[in-house]
């Protein structure tokens, strides 16, 4: 088998790359405002109610309609995942892997198209949206080949007079909920990682991208997939999520999402519900307050690159985006300066223009939090750019606080927007106390030319993901494994060789010879 290699991205700079990329906006365009049923035990599912999809750079544009299941879909999905368990379970993994590999191809032949769909119903700009898609057939690369290792003969000490083996069945039934800032990679990755060990699932995908979710379910099935694997339910997050949460016979959720909605998951997942013989599993990614700390010592243009990049990319709606920059007192006031002039430089508009640097964020909802953080920041710290909400969309101009103090709200708390706090340190020691101060523990870059520093950081700077002299986002699949520390999750290092084991449990067979 040819080694896995991260997804080349996308050379927009080509004509006749950019050129494709323009006519997969057209052929979607002209598919918008479809209504996408359900997918249970391959079924195609309608319901009375529907989730609206909107442009978030034309709210007045739909993009699709999806039928809203409730609680009797919701059980009827659980029981098409548990009838599907056991001759999927037993499948060998070479063809489960397969089938990964095989979607992985159907994913590359519509990588464009894929792409527009982000473009039109998130609001990722032509980068960010290549990138998701990358990511996603990322994912299934990754997972299929990780599968065949893990179904491989495992190393054990040699016993005289018997034989030895390990091996790692899937859990069961499990829930999947994925989140709208990466509505097609960590929704494929979260759900092939799931199944290629085995299990079936029930997808509850984002209320605000429904109809990337039937997108990958078309990937799927084309691939191969055996109906009710891999059932779509779109449902009320609260009322239907919390159904599947406690429901006796899921094994496991697979989430990713805020810290609020993560910690009520892990608390209701833990009770044992009457009928259920196993402890439910908890596979949780919530979010980050990520900072990206800066010395004197540092290259500060690359610096200010990496800052803006890291926090206005996808109008800062990553839990991997930089929302503090902690720059040490010698450098403050010309790593500002030059951070503002980049900022400033950054077109906002509609997600689907080639040459927009920040398009809208993803719902009304969003924006509106996003201003009342704004407002708060007022009174925290000094507005220096950016602060409005503009017309047409969803839009929030990129803002910066700068003399932000280190237990103000807009640093301490996940805003979840283009909102950045500078906050200035005495000295380097200090910065990492300022970055390792809040309750979370993400990501974070550290820009400098000190190896001492470097060192230090190392050692003391406590996230998932630490980036040296380069931006605190982009983590690669099979490279950089994902997940924090903390209340950022259980750092379950998705993309990394420990991640498919969460999904499985390890059973030892000895036979006396």
């Amino acid at each position: 088998m040819v080694p896995y290699r991260p997804e080349p991205l996308s050379d927009f700079s080509n004509p006749a790359v950019a050129a494709e990329f323009e006519r997969a906006l057209a052929c979607v365009s002209a598919q918008l405002g479809k209504r996408y049923p359900m997918i249970i035990g391959g079924r195609r599912v309608d319901a009375p109610e529907s989730i609206t999809s909107v442009n978030p750079s034309r709210p007045d544009q739909v993009v699709g309609y999806a039928a809203r299941g409730g609680l009797a879909e919701a059980e009827v999905a659980v029981d098409a995942a548990l009838e599907a368990f056991p001759a999927w379970s037993r499948t060998p993994a070479e063809v489960r892997a397969r089938i990964l590999f095989k979607a992985a191809a159907v994913m590359r032949r519509r990588k464009h198209e894929l792409s527009a769909w982000l473009s039109h119903e998130v609001g990722k700009n032509w980068v960010e949206a290549d990138a998701d898609t990358a990511e996603a057939i990322d994912f299934l690369e990754y997972y299929g080949r990780q599968m065949l290792k893990l179904a491989a003969p495992q190393e054990l000490t040699r016993i005289p007079g018997e034989e030895n083996h390990l091996y790692y069945r899937p859990l069961g039934v499990g829930v999947v909920h994925s989140p709208f800032n990466f509505p097609l990679a960590i929704l494929t990755g979260m759900t092939a990682a799931a199944i290629v060990t085995g299990n079936t699932v029930v997808v509850k995908p984002s209320t605000e991208a429904p109809v990337i979710a039937a997108k990958l379910f078309e990937v799927l099935e084309e691939a191969g997939l055996p109906p009710g694997v891999a059932n779509l339910l779109y449902a009320d997050p609260v009322e239907v999520g919390d159904y599947l949460t406690i429901h006796r016979e899921v094994r496991f959720i697979n989430f990713t999402g805020s810290r609020h909605v993560g910690c009520q998951i892990y608390e209701k997942a833990a009770k044992v519900q009457p009928g259920q013989i196993f402890l439910r599993r908890v596979i949780a990614e919530m979010g980050g307050k990520d900072a990206i700390i800066v010395d004197g010592t540092a290259d500060l243009d690359e610096a200010a690159a990496g800052i803006v990049t890291s926090a206005f990319g996808f109008s800062g709606q990553k839990c991997s985006a930089c929302s503090r920059a902690i720059v040490t007192a010698d450098v403050y006031d010309q790593l500002l300066g030059r951070v503002v002039a980049r900022t400033r430089a950054l077109k906002v508009g509609p997600a689907t223009d080639r040459e927009t640097d920040v398009g809208p964020v993803a719902a009304a909802r969003f924006q509106q939090k996003i201003l009342e953080y704004i407002e708060i920041g007022k009174s925290e710290g000094r507005l220096v750019t950016g602060g409005n909400a503009l017309p047409g969309g969803y839009y929030v101009e990129p803002t910066i606080f700068a003399d932000v103090a280190p237990t103000a709200r807009i640093a301490q708390e996940e805003i979840f927007g283009p909102v950045l706090a500078f906050i200035k340190a005495d000295d380097f020691a200090h910065a990492l106390r300022i970055a390792n101060g809040t309750e979370y523990g993400l990501t974070g870059a550290v820009y400098t030319r000190s190896r001492e520093n470097l060192e230090l950081a190392r050692q003391e700077f406590m996230v998932g993901n630490l980036y040296f002299n380069r931006k605190c986002t982009g983590a690669i699949v099979g490279a950089q494994p994902f997940g924090g520390f903390n209340m950022s999750g259980t750092d379950s290092k998705a993309g990394g060789p420990d991640y498919l084991l969460l999904f499985t449990q390890a059973q030892t067979v000895v036979e006396r010879l």
